[in-house]
């Protein structure tokens, strides 16, 4: 039996407004009778649009002092005007409020995560010696203390290297920086250099390892005792951008060897919480190599969602409002399609759902597409439209240029339509 008498609020710092798993976690939770308030940003936001969200609250700005972040979160409290269960979507947000921990526990509940570790296994500088204290595979990795050792890297690594910053969150959304792309000349490296000063989040050079073996990622919750629910091990069938995107189309695929390396780092790093952990294979040493720890969900972590419904958010939710956690039952095979990274597998999705046989299966997600909440997906497929556009008007002419930047970030606004919102049992019906 699921008690939904908890509101929960989903804290989004980062403005993309195309960011689906925040939808994701609204419509899981809705569906369960959940009072779902998000804090984040509404303009040009699919999400916003959802029957399923009972209230949109500012944000804090990205790059937001602490004592700010804390303030703003105080106010959606009062707004609340009862403790709620907070989850954050983004790194910015889960370590602003690790950081913050005893300061919100009055009007939020929150995992019992040991001090500062969020942020230390997301700092991607950490994670060699993370990873080389407890025997797991990470890939050769340079921390350039100048220009000239960031443009010496790019050869001793390889023809092509991943380069990415080592606190991403810390980037400015203005700065038309990725936190993850691919470079092959000294002069990439040089330049890429130049742009992170300042930042306070270094520049790292990592070897690239050949996507013959996989991109896989491992979700989940670690509850209070440390026991992981709501997850599994998933293999990327396509990423976007390619080489160094995210995932576009994700398979359920379990795989023994590393479930049982994720369950024993978190065992031994005492963990709490939700994650998503991102690996590939060295085709050289057959090995998963960790490439990211982030202490959040991922956008696409609702591929796990079992037979039951389960999840990592449902999972969290459930641990902190002290009831049941139920035995998982997984659905191998199960796959989760964003529409607007994999249009046409999306399109054969959907050309799916209309035969009668395929309506109700539980084998197949779209990130956008619900059929109990359409709006979102309408407003997605126009914002985005409008969105290439804008960026093809700004493309410059062909000449020299630095990495591609990822196109997530919102560059004008416009007032969202008010959303027509379920009774809590139309909700609960559904979950």
């Amino acid at each position: 039996m699921f008690d939904p008498g908890v509101p929960v609020v989903l804290l989004r710092i980062d403005p993309n407004p195309f960011h689906h798993g925040t939808l994701g976690a609204v419509r899981s939770l809705g569906r369960c009778g959940v009072e779902v308030h998000v804090a984040a940003e509404a303009d040009r936001s699919p999400v916003a649009r959802s029957r399923f969200v009972s209230q949109m609250h500012p944000p804090p700005p990205p790059g937001a002092p602490l004592a700010e972040i804390a303030a703003t979160l105080r106010r959606t409290a009062a707004r609340v005007g009862r403790p709620a269960v907070l989850i954050p979507m983004d790194d910015a947000g889960a370590i602003a409020v690790s950081r913050l921990g005893g300061a919100l526990a009055g009007p939020y509940l929150l995992p019992d995560q040991p001090d500062g570790l969020a942020e230390h296994v997301a700092d991607k500088a950490r994670l060699p010696e993370l990873c080389r204290g407890l025997g797991i595979a990470h890939p050769a990795t340079v921390e350039p203390r100048d220009e000239q050792e960031a443009a010496a890297a790019v050869g001793s690594l390889g023809p092509q290297v991943v380069a990415k910053w080592s606190r991403p969150w810390l980037l400015p959304p203005d700065a038309g920086l990725r936190s993850t792309s691919l470079i092959s000349t000294p002069q990439e490296a040089r330049s890429l250099y130049r742009s992170g000063r300042g930042t306070g989040s270094a520049l790292l050079l990592q070897k690239h390892l050949a996507a013959g073996g996989g991109d896989w990622f491992c979700h989940g919750y670690a509850d209070r005792l440390g026991r992981l629910h709501g997850g599994g091990t998933g293999s990327k069938r396509r990423a976007w951008p390619r080489g160094a995107g995210l995932t576009a189309v994700g398979r359920w695929s379990p795989v023994a060897e590393l479930q049982s390396m994720v369950e024993r780092l978190i065992g031994e790093l005492r963990y709490r919480g939700i994650f998503d952990i991102d690996f590939r294979v060295d085709p050289d040493s057959g090995r998963h190599c960790l490439l990211d720890f982030n202490p959040r969900p991922g956008a696409q972590f609702r591929l796990f969602a079992d037979a039951g419904g389960l999840d990592a958010v449902r999972a969290q939710y459930l641990d902190l409002t002290q009831q049941r956690l139920p035995a998982g039952r997984p659905l191998p095979g199960r796959t989760f399609v964003v529409e607007n990274y994999a249009p046409l597998t999306a399109l054969h999705a959907l050309a799916s759902r209309a035969l009668p046989a395929q309506r109700s299966s539980p084998l197949r997600e779209l990130a956008w597409h619900a059929p109990d909440d359409p709006a979102p997906a309408r407003h997605m497929a126009a914002e985005w439209s409008r969105h290439a556009a804008r960026r093809l008007l700004r493309r410059p002419a062909p000449g020299p240029a630095g990495p591609a930047v990822h196109p997530g970030h919102p560059d004008h606004r416009t007032e969202p339509p008010a959303a027509a919102h379920p009774t809590p049992a139309e909700r609960k019906a559904s979950c």
